[in-house]
C-alpha cells in the first residue's frame, strides 16, 4: 500500500468514527431527554398547597401561567368572572389582624383596619405606598364609604358607628339602641336612601380587639386613656338601620341571625345578605354557625322571606364566611376562614341562587374583602397579617 492509499484509508476511518459517535451521542441524548420528561412531566407552578408552598412576597417567582394556579373555577361560569392573565399579589404584610377593607374612589386608596394595633392603614394606588392612616382608631373593625365619599367606621372600643365628614370632623351615627350601649359594631354599608345598615356582634368584647366587659378579673382600663369608662354588655346581637333622620331601627334580631358579622346589599338593593359567624364573648346561646342568610328588602325597608343562603361547606371543609360583597351581576363574594385546612382559606364565590362558582386560595385566613381600583374591578382581601389583591373580569356593586 502506498503512502497516499494509507492516508485515504485513515481519513475514511476517521469520518466513519465521527459519524458513529455523533449518532450514538444523539441517541443517548434523546433517550436521556425522554427519561427526564417521563420523570418530571409538564412543569407545574407552585400554589398554596404545594411543597414548598408558593411564595407570595415580592421575592417570589412571578406567576406566568394562565390561570393563576390559586384561582379555581368550580363552575364554568366562573371563567366569565375571573381574569385569566393576572396574578394574586400580596400588597403588604406586617399587621396583627387585618379587617374592614374599603376603597376610596376619590382618593384612589384602600384603607383597612389593624384591629389589635388600634390603627387604620392605607395603601395608595399610585405607587403602592403603605402608611398609617388613623391612630388610634378606637379598635375599628369594618369600614366603608357612603355615596358622598365619607368614611364610615365600626369601632369596638367606643361601641359606636362613626362617620368622618369631608371637612375633617367626625360624627357619631349610633352608639346605643333604646338607651342601651351597643356591643361592638362590626360592619356597615350605605343605602341610596341615605340610611346606614350595620351589624352588632360581641367580638370586640375581648382584650385583643377592644375591651372585655367590666366586672371580671380582667381590667379593661389598662392601656386606655384616663377618662376611659368601661362598659358591660347590655344588648343581644342584632342588625340595625340608621335612618337619615337619626332614628335607629332594629331590622334583624339575634333570634333570626345570631352573631351577625359581614353584610351587603344586592346590586338592586332588593336583597340583604347577613353573615352569622361563631359564638362570641358573652353569648349565652349557641351562637352563629358560620352561615349566610338572605332577606328580601321591601320598599318600606322591612325585611322578609329569610332564607339560609349557604352553609359554606365545601369538600367537607367548613369555609366560614366573614366579610361579603356583591358584584354587578349579583354574585356573592365571601371571605373564607377554614382554619388550618390548607387550600380552603381565601375567598369563595357564589351565584345569586347559592351555587358555588369558584374559589381563590390564600396562604392565610381571610377576614374581609372589598372591590376597588379605578375601575372597581380589583378584589382586595384583608387576610390575617396581610393585604392581597387580584384583578377580576367583573366590578363590585355599590360603593365602599
Amino acid at each position: 500500500m502506498t503512502r497516499q492509499q494509507q492516508r485515504e484509508q485513515d481519513v475514511a476511518l476517521s469520518r466513519r468514527t465521527l459519524v458513529q459517535g455523533l449518532a450514538l451521542g444523539a441517541a443517548a441524548t434523546m433517550a436521556g431527554t425522554g427519561t427526564a420528561l417521563a420523570q418530571t412531566g409538564p412543569a407545574a407552578p407552585p400554589t398554596t398547597i404545594t411543597t414548598p408552598p408558593r411564595d407570595f412576597s415580592p421575592r417570589g417567582a412571578p406567576t406566568t401561567y394562565f390561570w393563576d394556579p390559586d384561582i379555581i373555577a368550580v363552575d364554568p361560569s366562573f371563567n366569565d368572572l375571573a381574569q385569566p392573565n393576572t396574578a394574586i399579589k400580596r400588597l403588604y404584610t406586617g399587621v396583627l389582624w387585618a379587617e374592614g377593607p374599603a376603597w376610596s374612589a376619590q382618593g384612589r386608596y384602600l384603607l383597612w383596619s389593624d384591629i389589635p394595633n388600634n390603627r387604620q392603614m392605607r395603601w395608595s394606588e399610585d405607587d403602592g405606598h403603605v402608611s398609617v392612616f388613623r391612630t388610634p382608631s378606637n379598635y375599628s373593625n369594618g369600614n366603608s364609604f357612603d355615596f358622598q365619599g365619607r368614611q364610615l367606621s365600626c369601632e369596638h372600643l367606643t361601641r359606636r358607628v362613626t362617620r368622618y365628614e369631608n371637612d375633617g370632623t367626625a360624627t357619631i351615627l349610633c352608639d346605643n339602641f333604646n338607651g342601651k350601649k351597643l356591643n361592638s359594631p362590626n360592619d356597615v354599608v350605605a343605602h341610596p336612601d341615605g340610611s346606614y345598615w350595620f351589624t352588632d356582634p360581641p367580638y370586640g368584647g375581648q382584650l385583643y380587639e377592644g375591651e372585655p366587659d367590666s366586672g371580671g378579673k380582667l381590667n379593661p382600663r389598662i392601656g386606655q386613656p384616663a377618662d376611659f369608662m368601661p362598659k358591660q354588655r347590655e344588648l343581644p346581637t342584632n342588625c340595625y338601620r340608621i335612618d337619615p333622620s337619626g332614628r335607629v331601627d332594629l331590622v334583624v334580631s339575634e333570634d333570626q341571625v345570631p352573631d351577625p358579622n359581614g353584610l351587603c346589599f344586592s346590586p338592586d338593593y332588593k336583597k340583604l345578605y347577613v353573615v352569622s359567624t361563631g359564638k362570641g364573648p358573652g353569648d349565652t346561646g349557641p351562637g352563629g354557625k358560620g352561615d349566610v342568610f338572605v332577606f328580601d328588602v321591601g320598599s318600606d325597608n322591612k325585611l322578609s322571606n329569610q332564607k339560609r343562603f349557604s352553609d359554606f361547606m365545601i369538600d367537607g371543609v367548613k369555609c366560614g364566611p366573614d366579610g361579603v360583597r356583591c358584584d354587578v351581576n349579583g354574585n356573592l363574594w365571601a371571605s373564607s376562614n377554614a382554619g388550618r385546612a390548607v387550600g380552603y382559606n381565601g375567598v369563595t364565590v357564589w351565584s345569586p341562587e347559592g351555587k358555588l362558582l369558584g374559589r381563590i386560595r390564600l396562604p392565610e385566613v381571610c377576614g374581609n374583602i372589598t372591590f376597588g381600583g379605578p375601575k372597581r374591578n380589583r378584589l382586595f382581601m384583608a387576610a390575617s397579617q396581610s393585604l392581597y389583591a387580584v384583578y377580576t373580569a367583573t366590578q363590585g356593586a355599590g360603593v365602599g
